[in-house]
């Protein structure tokens, strides 16, 4: 990703998730999320259709959108995994990310008494409207 669309992926920490069903439908689910490099860390619960899409097909899409005009918007697309160990950091800094102030991170046992995952969305394609001179 360029620094213009990291800069803007990072002001926002809410996103539109994108999933293909069993059944071969689309899902979209709003999700919080945090940037990592090149990976989008999303927080959810493995029960989720859109854990389990990501478990079935590998494959994900986040749309950002900004809400003020012109309404600028960036989509990552690629692979995508759920992780289920050594997620106590990552779930701290996502919550952390959404919230605006620090989560204290909890353990892989305590994360997954409450069913928490993380699924990981590596940026394969980026592409959108992000700059305002772009509208």
């Amino acid at each position: 990703m360029d620094a213009a669309i990291e800069a803007f992926i990072d002001e926002i920490p809410v996103g539109v998730m994108g999933t293909v069903r069993k059944d071969g439908q689309p899902r979209l689910s709003t999700v919080y999320y945090l940037r990592d490099g090149d990976r989008l860390l999303i927080s959810t619960e493995s029960k989720r259709g859109k854990a389990r899409d990501v478990e079935r097909t590998g494959r994900a899409s986040l749309c950002v959108q900004g809400m003020a005009k012109p309404f600028p918007f960036v989509t990552v697309e690629g692979p995508a995994t759920v992780l289920r160990s050594g997620i106590g950091d990552i779930t701290a800094r996502v919550f952390s990310h959404v919230l605006g102030q620090p989560v204290d991170p909890q353990t892989d046992e305590a994360l997954a008494a409450v069913d928490r995952v993380i699924i990981e969305i590596t940026a394969q394609r980026t592409y959108g409207a992000y700059l305002e001179t772009t509208g």
